[in-house]
């Protein structure tokens, strides 16, 4: 897979060669989840388990502006950010089934695993407790004069939680290098924005003097151009901002969820109407970039790396009992 943070933010029209890795990383996303469900379902995978189907154009056009010295952390729909900062499907599907050649050695699952070496630093069950680690790892840049930014992506429910008001004032009063991203998929858990959230989320920062501004979540070049201007906002010294990105997730909250709180005609419509895999191989149809037989080899390529990361899952052993105690910090 290509690494999107090697591809330099611009507002030049996109290259053949972007238009078609942005798609090839949002395919291997879809592909990787839909398998991680069926992985799920055959018992392999226990705990929670939150799919990032629909939604894989935000973390994708995030990236795409983002450097190899940028630090990202999310919450635990995760999988999709994993993948999109160059952690290995391999590594991130062992994890998932609770074995020893994980990303956290099959000791953190689905929710939790971290990567220093592609700067992920998770993977956080608790709702919001990331945005402060965000922030911290925002001062830290700052502090080592690195100029890098963290990437802090946090759900529509998050919003409402007190420490992610505490860390935007912060972030604000120490012009902290942050880009908070709001994903909002429409629902917290089972219910809906429009229930659980007064206001628009992408003015929560205002009263901190953080900017916002609310971005079509389906479309990539939409959250890619959003991006870079934020991006370029905050590596110029003026501080955080925040972007809201509007997007929806086609499952449930997580594996155990039916999803009865909404119809099956509005999900229906995303999918048929704004789905981001569709509308960008749209994009690249029209631009001449690839045809039908282009797009039937990518699927081969991506199934047979999704195929590989669960033969591997399925096969790498569970952790040795010594590893009880590994990792804890008396």
């Amino acid at each position: 897979m290509a690494l999107l943070a090697e591809i330099v933010p611009n507002k030049q029209t996109p290259t053949k060669a972007q238009l078609l890795a942005w798609y090839r990383d949002m395919l291997l996303i879809r592909r990787f989840e839909e398998r991680a469900a069926q992985i799920y379902g055959m018992g392999k995978i226990g705990g929670f388990c939150h799919l990032y189907i629909g939604q894989e154009a935000v973390v994708v056009g995030i990236q795409s502006v983002l450097t190899p010295v940028d630090t990202i952390i999310t919450a635990y729909r995760d999988h999709g950010h994993m993948l999109a900062c160059g952690m290995e499907s391999r590594g991130v599907m062992a994890e998932l089934t609770g074995r020893s050649g994980g990303y956290s050695r099959g000791k953190g699952g689905s929710m939790h695993m971290f990567s220093r070496e592609k700067n992920f630093y998770g993977g956080h069950g608790i709702v919001g407790a990331q945005v402060p680690i965000g922030t911290g790892l925002a001062f830290s840049h700052k502090y080592k004069g690195d100029g890098g930014l963290c990437a802090t992506y946090l759900g529509d429910g998050a919003a409402n939680q007190g420490q992610v008001c505490e860390s935007m004032n912060m972030a604000s009063l120490w012009k902290l290098p942050v880009l908070f991203i709001v994903e909002n998929n429409q629902y917290a858990m089972g219910t809906s924005q429009a229930r659980g959230c007064a206001g628009e989320l992408y003015r929560r920062g205002e009263g901190f003097n953080i900017p916002g501004k609310v971005v079509d979540g389906m479309s990539l070049l939409a959250v890619r151009e959003a991006a870079a201007e934020a991006v370029q906002h905050i590596r110029s010294g003026k501080g955080p901002m925040l972007l809201e990105v509007k997007t929806y997730r086609y499952r449930g909250h997580s594996m155990s969820d039916p999803a009865k709180y909404r119809t099956k005609e509005e999900v229906e419509k995303f999918k048929t109407e704004k789905d981001p895999l569709e509308q960008m191989k749209g994009v690249i149809v029209a631009g001449g970039y690839a045809g039908e037989e282009d797009f039937k080899a990518l699927e081969r390529d991506i199934k047979a790396i999704v195929q590989d990361a669960a033969d591997f899952s399925l096969q790498s052993p569970e952790p040795d009992a010594s590893e009880l105690w590994t990792d804890v910090l008396k």
